[in-house]
């Protein structure tokens, strides 16, 4: 059994990651530590802070969980995250007890094959460790484990090439999916329903079937959206010792620079030294590359885990810029949960070798929220307000435009000299989303865009101009075979370390365009499983 000051493996982080490759450790029969800088929030506390907000702010995902002093997170107009570089690496993260699928959509594409091989086919990034068939029997597995439901067509899947079918069926499309998929389908464009990680119709996991709330981002009320607070209970039930309020600052090594300890403040100030055999980095991908260079040493002097001085660099997220239309007829967005489909074919082709992918989503948001402030512009009142309200709740919707990424190593995590509450670092971050995905939308994507809106029955259009971010944190510790260029490798293990395994968004190689959580909790199973071998000394 493991106790509150050693385990036989200790997981830094409580996420969806780090708690898939805790419950097969424990499956195996091995003790597991699990500490959590931020605090452990009921359901019912985070549902009812979104309640509470002003209606300028339940647009956005943080503002439902206020962070601890000790353990702080991205906030509206805060400055938590040191920001530079040509284009802002604006992330939505927290550090809660679960992680930031408290507030994630659900939306659960794959990686194709030829996501996995940039350099071979296409001559720019980075191929992967390993190849699809590789992953693609641990996809199976997280689509089981977290229970993601999409369709069984294989006209409709993401890619096709699967081996087995998802646990449950796709969610109906909305209304104004319903539209948008026909309007696309006359300009020769395929929108097709997302697998998302939500329950369709039927309870799974012990948690209910989706009920269509539409406030998934930033919370699910009712729990059927998978997140990782929902499992906490199932792994203490296990063995699993849980710590929140324990913020991680020291990764301490030993002899033959093995991981021998972590070392963690808790709300007091108070410092605490944690021993184990094995041990896990599951923050995140911003929390975990801040870590390991906060964590130098003798041995490791520019950081642990970073004798490739690659840690912290590659800094990746999926770059979206937003078309908002006003069309001619209602299209009613809103109905059920935030994200159903999605037009990916457009992500995949031999332009790759001179520009990125984009994938094409209708955000099935209620748009209420979002056009009352702009009939509140127009001067109008009483059922004249009411009125203009009512009409572009109907009639406006969102699409947005997400592109892939190249790693490049200038795009870089490092530690500023400003200080938070503890007087740790903040993490500052250098970001420039390239001239790859610049060009993809010039030449590409916005006059497939432009397409889209004509066919729609648009009467107004406006699209963003500039690069925001997609919230997927990935890159700063990423994975490869070469230990001089890579910081992992295809375990997720550090290549410094024999026994430290850094896990997560962070080790991935390339972003492809789709949602990156499904692919982070396969390599988490991939890990899971050398971890497992390992601590079993085989």
């Amino acid at each position: 059994m493991s106790n509150i000051n050693s385990a036989d493996v200790v997981i830094v982080g409580t996420g969806i990651v780090g708690i898939v490759i805790a419950e097969e450790l424990l499956d195996a029969g091995h003790s597991v530590l699990m500490i959590e800088a931020g605090p452990r929030k009921s359901r019912a506390e985070v549902t009812e802070n979104f309640r509470n907000l002003p209606l300028a702010l339940k647009g956005s995902a943080n503002s439902s969980y206020p962070p601890a002093l000790w353990a702080p997170h991205p906030m509206p107009d805060d400055d938590y995250l040191q920001l530079d570089g040509p284009d802002s690496y604006d992330q939505t993260y927290i550090r809660y007890a679960g992680g930031s699928t408290w507030h994630w959509a659900g939306t659960s594409w794959r990686l194709t094959p030829e996501d996995m091989r940039l350099n071979s086919l296409y001559g720019v990034g980075r191929d992967w460790a390993f190849d699809y068939d590789t992953l693609e029997p641990y996809y199976v597995r997280t689509e089981r484990k977290i229970g993601i439901c999409g369709p069984s067509d294989p006209e409709k899947q993401w890619p096709a090439r699967r081996s087995a079918p998802y646990p449950m069926v796709e969610l109906p499309f909305s209304p104004g999916e319903k539209r948008f998929t026909e309007a696309v389908a006359t300009i020769g464009l395929k929108n097709i329903p997302v697998s998302q990680a939500r329950n369709s119709g039927i309870p799974y996991d012990d948690r209910p079937a989706c009920c269509a709330n539409n406030n998934c981002v930033p919370v699910c009320p009712v729990g059927a959206k998978y997140d990782g607070a929902t499992a906490l209970g199932r792994l203490e039930a296990k063995g699993a010792t849980i710590l929140s309020d324990s913020v991680v600052y020291r990764v301490e090594t030993g002899e033959g620079n093995t991981v021998t300890a972590v070392h963690y403040f808790d709300q007091n100030r108070q410092s605490h030294r944690v021993t184990g055999k094995n041990f896990v980095l599951a923050c995140n991908g911003i929390e975990n590359p801040k870590l390991l260079l906060m964590s130098a040493d003798d041995r490791n002097p520019n950081g642990i885990a970073n004798s490739s001085d690659q840690v912290g660099r590659n800094m990746m997220d999926h770059p979206q810029i937003s078309m908002n239309v006003i069309t001619a007829e209602p299209y009613w967005s809103g109905v059920g949960s935030v994200v159903n489909s999605g037009i990916m074919h457009t992500s995949q082709g031999d332009f790759r070798s001179q520009h990125a992918g984009a994938y094409f989503r209708y955000n099935n948001f209620a748009r209420n929220r979002f056009v009352t402030f702009d009939a509140l512009k127009k001067g109008l009142v009483g059922k004249a307000l009411d009125a203009e309200i009512r009409r572009l709740t109907a009639c406006t919707a969102n699409v947005v435009m997400a592109f892939e990424m190249l790693p490049d190593a200038n795009n870089r995590l490092t530690l500023s000299d400003k200080k938070d509450w503890l007087g740790l670092p903040k993490p500052h971050v250098y970001y420039d989303v390239g001239d790859y995905t610049r060009r993809s939308f010039e030449v590409y994507a916005k006059p497939i865009a432009e397409r889209i809106a004509v066919a729609m029955g648009a009467v107004d259009v406006k699209i963003g101009t500039t690069f925001s971010q997609s919230k997927h944190i990935m890159g700063g510790t990423i994975m490869g075979n070469d230990a001089s260029n890579s910081v992992v490798d295809a375990e997720s293990r550090a290549h410094d370390h024999e026994n430290l395994f850094i896990v997560g968004g962070g080790a991935m190689a390339s972003t492809a365009c789709g949602n990156s959580t499904i692919t982070m909790v396969a390599t988490a199973f991939k890990a899971a499983d050398a971890l497992v071998a390992q601590a079993k000394g085989e």
